[in-house]
């Protein structure tokens, strides 16, 4: 390379190296200063609530609209929006506009009223209370579920304990199944460390930093890891519209009532009972093999919360002859939200569930 070049090369990366400096401290500033990030902007009604459950309608997008309605199902301990993070960047939006009539169960912080709560409300009243309401809602009797993590649990049980349900089709994100393979969870969780009992009676509702700290034990370094990149990402705007979105439903972790994490850390994590076939709910034994519907799994490589080796069993353990599994590369979160998920996981969940949606 002659002289000139290397010259002409050098001064190029100084001035990017200048202008990135200043943007980085310029919009450092306005970073620190900023409020929360806005999220869940697509428009949606709240059709039903009672304590600590929410079901959403949206507002439809396409002149066009697929015969059976979507449910989609949070998992209990974060905010549903993580579905609607940004416009561009949103799993709801992204099915709106292709034809799918979109409801969402979230949660609210349960109160200590409810701190009674457990997997018997969830799977045999708050779910089927809201299939009743998209149902009067649409006139439809058929629903498709599209859920997350503990949000797939909890459809899994529903599915097995309601077989002749109107639950149509099931897709499934990131679900464990084999509870013994949850890695660092369960070491957290052991029963000759963790006092269940004792942190369930004294608080009756198992505070959201408890659960937040569980979660970064996985991963102490993450969030330093984090504020690193986007303190040198500073200058991409879009970058740091994500991160701060991503943050933000990071820190709402969400409180639950205490005997649901009573009875999901015995049954679930120490037992192991929904693996085994032997998990019971209101008398009703939770058998997965009682699942016939079309079932899709969707699998992150990289799941740190949820492990590959915790949720392959899934369709395994179904008795469904039409049944689909996606390994995709990815982690937890990752999988389900941001540009790989628009990519990856999106179109195949679009793609499987517009033949059966008719």
């Amino acid at each position: 390379m002659a002289e000139s070049q290397v010259d002409v090369e050098i001064i190029n990366r100084m001035q990017e190296l200048v202008d990135k400096t200043i943007q980085r401290s310029v919009k450092g500033v306005q970073f620190l200063s900023s409020g929360k990030a806005k999220v869940g902007q697509t428009p949606k009604d709240l059709v039903y609530d009672r304590g600590t459950l929410r079901l959403y309608h949206y507002h439809p997008r396409s002149d066009e609209i697929y015969r059976i309605p979507m449910i989609l199902v949070m998992a209990t301990t974060n905010k549903g929006y993580v579905f609607d993070l940004l416009p561009g960047q949103s799993l709801v939006e992204y099915l709106l506009d292709r034809g799918f009539d979109v409801f969402m169960i979230d949660w609210e912080p349960p109160m200590q009223s409810e701190r009674g709560l457990g997997l018997s409300d969830y799977t045999n009243d708050f779910i089927p209370s809201c299939i009743e309401k998209v149902q009067e809602i649409t006139g439809e009797d058929d629903v498709n579920m599209v859920s997350y993590c503990m949000g797939g649990v909890l459809s899994l049980i529903y599915s097995a304990t309601h077989p002749n349900g109107p639950l149509k089709n099931l897709v499934c994100m990131t679900t464990p199944v084999n509870w013994h393979e949850m890695g660092l969870f369960s070491v957290w969780s052991d029963e000759r460390f963790l006092d269940v009992d004792k942190l369930v009676d004294t608080l009756g509702v198992v505070p959201a930093d408890f659960i937040e700290r569980s979660f970064e034990m996985l991963r102490p370094a993450q969030k330093t890891a984090g504020r690193l990149r986007v303190w040198n990402e500073m200058w991409n705007d879009e970058f740091v519209k994500s991160y701060r979105a991503f943050e933000r439903w990071g820190n709402e972790t969400l409180p639950l009532a205490g005997e649901y994490y009573r009875e999901t850390t015995r049954e679930l994590m120490w037992e192991n009972k929904l693996y085994k076939g032997e998990l019971m709910v209101d008398g009703v034994n939770v058998n997965l093999a009682n699942i016939t519907h079309p079932i899709m799994h969707a699998i992150a490589e990289h799941d740190h919360i949820a492990p590959f080796n915790a949720t392959k069993p899934l369709l395994e353990m179904v008795g469904s002859q039409d049944k689909k599994e996606l390994v995709l590369k990815g982690g937890h979160v990752s999988l389900i939200a941001g540009p790989n998920a628009v990519r990856r996981l999106w179109p195949n969940i679009n793609d499987w569930l517009s033949v059966r949606s008719v």
